[in-house]
């Protein structure tokens, strides 16, 4: 077995057809080999929240592959701007974000766009910290659920967001269109193409985690900032905009 979840708990999986990650053909010899840590935020507060039911289905296959997984509930959390970064939710997400080495958002699609829900998150997870960023160099995956026809426009601003936040952003996504019909009463993903394409999503996520996270240092070092103090960083970084 690869991870804590058990393939019981996975009845849409074929065993054979999912093997363990082959990690040393990805990490390097002295690549830190402790569980990939990943972050999963979605984006709805309703009590039959499609975006939750398809995070909770990748945090299973997470787990699986041998990840350390945590999600954030973000009932509770504040508008940006409407309260101080002190608040006890944006401390709780911002401490996850830190201890993350990628992440996967699941935003709805509402009028055509991510919801605010998925955006509050995003927008409380800061560039920089005392001239440390909290998301450079980690993996992230996009997924997205719909009640009508089959979109992307919020997995695209998602990828857009991950490439201003300095993320490595896996080429595999996820859009489940019609999610009411793609979930069982109690919840789970009933079996099709469209599960398939969320252990795709969740393999590939792994497979760049374990690759890029002992490099990520190394891959977004940078030029400009090696002549640039942390301090100037910060300043330039966390100035005020009007």
């Amino acid at each position: 077995m690869s991870g804590t979840e058990r393939l019981d708990d996975l009845p849409n999986i074929d065993p054979d057809k999912l093997p363990p990650v082959d990690v040393d053909l990805l990490a390097g010899p002295d690549a830190p080999r402790h569980p990939p840590r990943i972050l999963v935020l979605y984006g709805s507060l309703r009590e039959r929240s499609f975006s939750r039911l398809a995070s909770e289905e990748a945090m299973r296959l997470l787990r699986w592959y041998g990840c350390e997984v945590r999600t954030f509930k973000p009932s509770g959390l504040p508008l940006p701007d409407d309260a101080d970064s002190g608040h006890p939710k944006v401390q709780e997400l911002r401490d996850l974000a830190q201890w993350s080495e990628g992440m996967l958002w699941v935003s709805p699609e509402r009028h055509g766009a991510m919801t605010g829900i998925m955006k509050t998150q995003i927008d409380w997870i800061p560039l920089s910290l005392g001239g440390i960023r909290p998301t450079q160099g980690k993996t992230l995956a996009v997924m997205e659920v719909s009640g009508g026809s089959q979109s992307f426009n919020a997995v695209n601003q998602m990828r857009i967001l991950g490439r201003w936040m300095r993320m490595i952003t896996i080429p595999n996504q996820s859009s489940v269109p019609r999610a009411f019909t793609e979930f069982d009463e109690v919840g789970r993903m009933k079996p099709s193409p469209l599960y398939m394409r969320i252990v795709d999503v969740c393999e590939e996520l792994v497979k760049f985690t374990w690759l890029t996270r002992g490099r990520a240092g190394y891959l977004t070092d940078r030029y400009s900032e090696r002549v640039e103090s942390a301090a100037e960083l910060s300043r330039r970084v966390n100035q005020n905009t009007h």
